[in-house]
């Protein structure tokens, strides 16, 4: 079972408020144009790069490694539109939406409506069993009352999926592509005729531009090849954060809430740039609106802050955090593991050892 987590008094609710302040005076939350200009500019680069390399190799087998980039160029276009989503680009919701809806929808091909509701309900009760999206059983299960009763292939997976969580993992783009289709779907989405309009305008620039350069099997590896970069390289980008620390009962004032669930990964300016500023997670947690290159400066006022508060500030490197989220994965499915050793027992049959 994921550890509650563990809140002070009540009284403890102005301790964000005070930390806030710190934050606004050393002028922290304010825009930075020039850096999102210059990162908008080398993601567009990157972007129309790739195709042209693309186009110019042609029906080479060689394109397979320009999938593999475009995979990596399709997960920096998405992380710019996260910061978008949050404003940290534009400081209202129309230039956010307008921008947000050619980055997500049109050139990554996944509705960015459905994604900023699913992510606004993720920041606003991260890893709460109930409440957050990103912790629901699914596929994969966080929480170990998730486990019981499942059976056939979800209880497989949930029984072997520490070792299987980044093989899964390649799916996760055309998972992304799936449940934005099944939310344009719904009536009360908004804006759902533009968001569909422009994901049916890149499925169809995208499915064109593989089968006149590439033959169908050509076309098919570089498809399966593309996707499979990009989901990776997302759940790589988003796996550390969260995965494995504690559970909020809802009852947390918003300090402990946001930072006891977070986990920041430790690294230099690689690790920021392959992350997209995420690894700053409590920062970004705490602050969501907070421009990205201002989440390495915020980071010691909010560790000290937090240790003078009594409040645990988790921080480790990034192979740590991906074996944190993985020991989880594999707590968790203990219950399913040893159901079904006791079927096999019950059965007659000797239950194998698990990896």
């Amino acid at each position: 079972m994921s550890a509650p987590v563990k809140q002070r008094p009540k009284s403890a609710g102005s301790d964000f408020s005070t930390l806030n302040r710190k934050i606004a005076e050393a002028g922290l939350l304010e825009r930075r144009p020039a850096y999102y200009a210059v990162r908008a500019s080398v993601v567009f680069a990157l972007f129309v790069g790739t195709w042209v390399l693309f186009f110019l190799l042609g029906s080479s087998w060689w394109n397979i490694g320009v999938a593999g980039l475009l995979g990596l160029v399709f997960s920096q276009a998405a992380l710019l539109a996260h910061d978008v989503a949050h404003r940290q680009v534009f400081r209202t919701k129309r230039p956010s939406e307008i921008a947000g809806r050619i980055v997500a929808n049109l050139a990554v091909g996944m509705s960015y409506g459905w994604w900023m509701e699913k992510h606004t309900r993720h920041h606003n009760n991260p890893n709460h069993d109930d409440l957050d999206p990103d912790v629901q059983p699914e596929l994969l299960i966080w929480a170990t009352e998730s486990a019981w009763g499942r059976r056939g292939v979800k209880g497989f997976v949930n029984r072997h999926q520490a070792g299987l969580f980044f093989p899964l993992l390649t799916l996760l783009s055309i998972d992304l592509r799936i449940s934005s289709v099944k939310a344009l779907r719904r009536p009360g989405m908004k804006r759902r005729g533009l968001e569909a309009g422009l994901m049916a305008l890149h499925l169809i620039v995208y499915t064109a531009a593989l089968f006149l350069v590439l033959s169908p099997l050509q076309a098919l590896v570089f498809f399966l090849v593309h996707h499979a970069v990009f989901g990776v390289y997302l759940g790589m980008t988003f796996a550390p954060n969260h995965k494995g620390m504690p559970h909020p009962d809802g009852t947390e004032d918003y300090l402990r809430k946001q930072v006891l669930t977070a986990r920041n990964v430790k690294g230099g300016r690689l690790t920021d740039a392959a992350l997209g500023g995420l690894n700053y997670q409590i920062e970004h947690h705490l602050f969501p609106a907070m421009p990205t290159p201002n989440l390495p400066k915020a980071q010691p006022i909010v560790r000290a802050y937090c240790e003078r508060a009594g409040v645990s500030y988790e921080e480790t490197s990034l192979i740590e955090s991906y074996r944190q989220a993985l020991r989880h994965l594999h707590a968790v499915g203990a219950p399913l593991r040893a159901a079904s050793s006791d079927r096999r027992a019950g059965s007659g049959t000797v239950a194998p050892t698990s990896r």
